[in-house]
């Protein structure tokens, strides 16, 4: 998986990265990196610095593209160098955002034609992603939903709907028996059925 990073992600959405370094024990062929503009440290939306493993132009061919949300997804929706590597990357890849991250791709033109999803829950006065993503790109299904698989490009829902993502994510490559044992070991089961429960996942 490679994790982009940008400044403003909200730290929460590291969790992709847990439920991958937890998802190691049972399937050890995993790996995990970190890219982004610079090798320089990436400031997250409460200050947290990340460094990155690679810088974009370093990284040559993709498996999983992930891109994960917070409140500097607005900032990052407009950055060129940005863009252009998920453009780059994206025919070779399976492209996932979380949160907000989908307005990253929808931005990108990666969501085009296609049903996706993002953050819904916001403290007024704030505006709804999910339909800031409906108004803003008529060219995308905005669905309110844990989840939407559209082939090549998948898009979670909100916040600690990340860990859903991944786990979808490892069960489409490596079967539900072992994304059901990621999640018991990360003691994630109850709320993984209670996410499945109250919301939809579409495709």
């Amino acid at each position: 998986m490679t994790f982009v990073l940008y400044e403003g992600v909200e730290p929460v959405d590291l969790a992709a990265i847990g439920v991958m370094s937890m998802a190691r024990r049972i399937i050890p062929e995993l790996s995990y990196e970190t890219v982004a503009a610079t090798r320089d440290p990436v400031a997250f939306s409460n200050g947290l610095m990340v460094l990155p493993t690679k810088t974009f132009d370093e990284v040559e061919a993709v498996d999983v593209l992930l891109v994960p949300g917070g409140p500097g997804w607005r900032k990052a929706s407009m950055d060129p160098v940005l863009q252009a590597f998920a453009q780059r990357v994206a025919p070779g890849a399976t492209v996932c955002s979380v949160c907000t991250g989908a307005m990253i791709l929808a931005q990108a033109g990666l969501l085009d034609g296609k049903p996706a999803t993002t953050k819904v829950e916001v403290v007024l006065p704030e505006v709804s992603p999910l339909l800031e993503l409906r108004e803003r790109f008529p060219g995308v299904q905005a669905e309110h939903a844990l989840l939407v698989d559209a082939g090549q490009v998948v898009t979670g829902g909100g916040v600690t709907l990340c860990i859903d993502a991944v786990l979808y994510l490892l069960e489409k490559r490596f079967g539900e028996e072992a994304a059901s044992e990621v999640a018991r070991i990360m003691e994630y089961s109850a709320a993984r059925s209670a996410n499945r429960a109250r919301l939809a996942r579409i495709g």
